[in-house]
């Protein structure tokens, strides 16, 4: 499928890509919940949390499509979870809907100043509800979509290096500020150009297609993040992950691809193979990040492809061994 005809299904599509989609409800009150998961719980996949904690986490989680948050919770309330949400770059783009008892003009305003996309009086009015929780859904696919035209590699349908590199820049800062792990891997596949020559261009879309399907159902969190970068080579983001979770998702590579079985006469192996090297923060900036998986990833072509390495002193582990 191409991105012209992902339009088009789009548009033919305009008045269902709402339902099905995933909706966060945020109230200390679990009655006040299972009312609201009795009025969207028919449309859409409904999520519930009690506090602002929970809140967050299943944000960061589950990624939801549209929060449903109530102003006034214990501990933390709903306006700061709310600042909380859109100072935390990974959610930020969740629109939030005020459920509040609050009336006062000045209280309205401070659901505006928090960052809220709309609100809603209790007690809750059913098709009000459902009217607002639409009509907020629609506008999120439809920017999500205009994103994706911008962002996504036309022929792999996976992102490009334009948001690669965004992106890179963005979990670099956060790794920093966090303290936390940052890992990288850059993959190439083996022998792609004799590929090529071999069995054609339309036959070599085709594998990079299907080598970028692996990819991505190999690296499934919500923050993960599969980039073509350029010809056979992809890019693989993965925030809050250490080298032993970095090794885990390229031995889950290497195997996918020897199950997928793509006859390659001139390979290392009888089939499509690839080559992935691995790094690690800290780093001095996103380019050190870069040339570091770069450099792994040159030694695991010399040493023998089909395999990956980790800087400084990991050794390799191929198809293989990993299926052993």
């Amino acid at each position: 499928m191409t991105v012209g005809n992902i339009l088009l299904d789009h548009i033919n599509n305009k008045n269902l890509v709402c339902f099905g989609s995933t909706i966060l409800v945020v109230d200390d009150q679990p009655a006040n919940i299972q009312l609201i998961y009795q009025i969207l719980g028919d449309d859409y996949k409904v999520l519930m949390a009690t506090n602002s904690e929970e809140a967050l986490n299943m944000c960061k989680t589950h990624l939801p499509d549209l929060v449903l948050l109530d102003v006034m919770m214990p501990d933390v309330g709903g306006l700061e979870t709310c600042r909380i949400m859109k100072q935390t770059h990974e959610i930020a783009d969740i629109p939030v809907i005020f459920v509040t008892g609050l009336q006062k003009l000045a209280e309205e305003d401070a659901c505006w100043d928090a960052g809220g996309a709309d609100f809603i009086r209790k007690p809750v009015n059913p098709k009000t509800l459902h009217n607002r929780v639409k009509s907020l859904l629609l506008m999120k696919h439809q920017s999500d979509f205009l994103k994706s035209l911008v962002y996504i590699d036309s022929l792999t349908l996976v992102y490009n290096r334009r948001y690669f590199e965004e992106t890179l820049t963005t979990q670099f800062a956060l790794s920093q500020r966090n303290s936390s792990d940052l890992a990288l891997m850059m993959l190439d596949i083996d022998c792609f150009k004799q590929y090529n020559d071999t069995e054609g261009h339309l036959a070599g879309d085709e594998v990079l297609r299907k080598i970028a399907q692996v990819v991505k159902s190999c690296s499934q969190r919500p923050t993960d993040v599969v980039a073509r970068y350029g010809g056979e080579e992809f890019g693989i983001i993965l925030p809050n992950t250490s080298i032993d979770g970095a090794t885990s998702v390229a031995n889950k590579i290497l195997s996918s691809l020897k199950t997928l079985n793509i006859y390659h006469p001139d390979s290392v192996e009888p089939y499509v193979t690839a080559s992935i090297g691995i790094a690690i923060t800290p780093k001095l900036d996103t380019v050190s990040l870069i040339d570091a998986a770069d450099k792994q990833l040159y030694i695991a072509k010399a040493n023998g492809r089909n395999c990956y390495e980790v800087e400084p002193t990991q050794t390799s582990l191929t198809a293989e061994s990993v299926a052993g």
